[in-house]
């Protein structure tokens, strides 16, 4: 469902890094965090962010 990348940054967003961090972390722009997030967040049927990260942990797609 998720791919890898968009699984990889919801796992940095539940640990509370900013899009810029993760930007730095895996060396990508923070416009493709952004866009990793809001695709993973459109896959998940969330509504935000962060109840993108609650349903991912939920259905096991992401582990903190």
């Amino acid at each position: 469902m998720l791919t890898a990348r968009e699984s990889e940054v919801l796992r940095w967003v539940a640990n509370g890094k900013s899009a810029r961090e993760i930007g730095e972390i895996l060396n990508i722009a923070r416009r493709t965090v952004d866009e990793h997030v809001q695709t993973a967040t459109r896959k998940l049927g969330a509504f935000n962010r962060t109840h993108a990260v609650a349903i991912a942990l939920r259905d096991g797609l992401i582990k903190l």
